[in-house]
């Protein structure tokens, strides 16, 4: 039996109340019942769009569900805090740097060279001082460029507590300042989730799960499990440990259908029963999978830049068939960056190149978009007043702040 608190089972439908409802109708032109079922009201089928649809408007708000902390501050802020703290870097360039911690076509895109790259942006920001400054810049900054109104950022604590020379708890508080500040100032709704390692030991993940139900009412809202696959994780461990993270009110999410195996989707749809996926991409190649999800009310996180970069998805013509078969299954779907500034992408770029590909109508953004703010474990992601202005652009407000 899926353990599921009944507020989140009814938001996993749609449904969170009375102000998502009228959101639905008003800004997507649609009703819960149509997010629940993932189609657009008035799509004839799954075809492609015939010509070129125009872009998502910026007054519509977005949800970014799936956005890790060393991945999303910008490299001049980062190179900000490194030296205000005295670190000492590999180089004194600046150009050098930014391109030490951000996607780059002279290295070879692997799954491997892409966690490589958080190497020196968890040891930047393993301090209460970095790890506030970070925070509060990322939703701030996904406010400012892309109306993005509900983020949640996940993180490890440990990897930002110098291996034990920080206190866990120090670095927890900072994490909730930075959105306590961010919110103070923006009309958004963040969260934090917290990071498991495949590659620690059961006892430190464990150590993380309790220190998210201890901050549970200071904003940490959810338990993923991410990290390179390793030799000592099973899935079936962590059966408890889930459960009862769900039993204190967490969100549940997993980094799954990404680099291991097919077949491990399911595995951990029916031990884990998470409440969404992380990326989950290769999902689309097993029927059973596919199904468990749909029945159980999951929602995928997936990430295409990404992906593309870490090649797990080898091209466009991929995602279209993957993202093809998902609509067939009835499988929802959201749509993020995973780290917007160490990837060079944002979330409206990522639905604005799929719907330039053909492979997203409006319609299909304006859903994924209505399904992210339905299925983020932040709550009352719908109280968020509209702008009443139109939102300047992303160029706009980067001229304005260089």
């Amino acid at each position: 039996m899926v353990l599921m608190s009944a507020w989140r089972k009814e938001r996993l439908r749609g449904w969170d109340g009375p102000g998502l409802l009228a959101r639905s109708r008003a800004t997507f032109g649609w009703s819960c019942d149509e997010v629940r079922l993932g189609r657009p009201p008035d799509d004839p089928g799954l075809g492609y769009p015939a010509r070129m649809p125009r872009p998502l408007s910026r007054k519509i708000p977005l949800a970014e569900l799936h956005c890790h902390l060393g991945g999303a501050v910008t490299p001049a802020i980062m190179w900000g805090i490194a030296h205000s703290q005295g670190i000492k870097l590999p180089t004194k360039d600046y150009w050098e740097f930014r391109d030490m911690i951000t996607v780059s076509p002279r290295r070879n895109r692997s799954f491997d060279g892409y966690l490589q790259l958080f190497h020196w942006t968890e040891l930047i920001q393993s301090s209460p001082l970095a790890v506030e400054r970070s925070v509060y810049e990322v939703v701030g900054g996904a406010y400012r460029k892309n109306n993005v109104t509900t983020m949640e950022l996940r993180f490890n604590p440990m990897k930002r507590n110098r291996g034990g020379e920080q206190d866990l708890d120090h670095i927890i508080a900072a994490a909730v300042r930075g959105m306590d500040k961010a919110s103070l100032e923006y009309p958004v709704k963040p969260g934090l989730i917290f990071c498991l390692d495949r590659a620690f030991p059961f006892e430190l993940n464990e150590i993380i799960v309790e220190k998210a139900i201890a901050w549970h009412d200071r904003g940490v809202v959810g338990v993923d499990i991410a990290g390179p696959e390793a030799t000592t994780f099973r899935v079936a461990d962590y059966r408890r440990l889930f459960r009862r993270a769900r039993q204190f009110g967490l969100g549940l999410t997993v980094h799954t259908g990404e680099s291991g195996p097919v077949e491990e989707v399911a595995r951990v749809v029916e031990l884990l029963e998470p409440d969404r996926i992380g990326h989950g991409v290769k999902a689309a190649y097993d029927p059973r999978a596919m199904a468990m999800i749909r029945d159980r009310g999951i929602v995928l996180e997936i990430c295409p830049t990404s992906n593309l970069n870490t090649r797990v998805v080898s091209g466009w013509d991929e995602f279209r068939w993957i993202f093809d078969t998902f609509r067939r299954n009835e499988v929802r779907f959201t749509i993020n960056t995973d780290g917007p500034e160490m990837l060079k992408t944002y979330i409206r770029d990522e639905l604005a190149q799929l719907g330039r590909l053909g492979i997203l109508s409006v319609a299909d953004q304006e859903l994924a978009a209505a399904t992210a703010l339905a299925a983020s474990f932040v709550p009352n992601v719908s109280d968020v007043p509209a702008p009443r202005l139109q939102p300047a652009s992303r160029v706009a407000v980067e001229r304005e702040e260089a």
